[in-house]
């Protein structure tokens, strides 16, 4: 028995990628969601600052995948540049420019993509890829609706 395709989410047209995976990653954890951020490292140590500052009444626990494990195993969220040791296998976050190595061991995959072209260009093969493996996309543009 084959397992169920991986779900993949494409959230298009976000103004500030970083300020929206703050607030995608805040409703996650509320919901008990665990979650693992993959991308290069200059956009997770962004994404880790701004954990610490979007929000004055929430935190958001996190932590780099290089954390001691006992850190690592607590967190709901796990910045991480490769997925290779990644133990959490429910939802990943791609903040990274293509497909991640071994996408497909978790229940959901978001795409985050921002308004830039060539960000859209590379989503635009990301979604291919995706599509040509048989799983199943749902797209949601930013710009339709309102500010959260």
């Amino acid at each position: 028995m084959t397992s169920p395709a991986t779900e993949v989410a494409f959230h298009f047209n976000a103004p500030d990628r970083t300020a929206y995976a703050c607030r995608l990653l805040r409703k996650a954890v509320a919901s008990g969601a665990r979650v693992v951020v993959t991308g290069d490292s200059d956009t997770l140590q962004l994404l880790d600052a701004a954990l610490w500052t979007f929000s004055a009444t929430d935190f958001v626990p996190h932590c780099l995948l290089d954390s001691e494990p006992s850190v690592v195993a607590a967190s709901p969220v796990i910045l991480a540049t490769s997925l290779q040791t990644v133990a959490h296998q429910q939802v990943l976050l791609n903040l990274g420019h293509g497909v991640p190595d071994g996408f497909e061991r978790f229940e959901r995959v978001i795409e985050l993509v921002g308004m830039d072209e060539e960000e859209r260009q590379l989503a635009r093969v990301r979604w291919k890829h995706y599509t040509d493996r048989g799983h199943p996309i749902t797209r949601h543009d930013l710009t339709l609706k309102t500010s959260a």
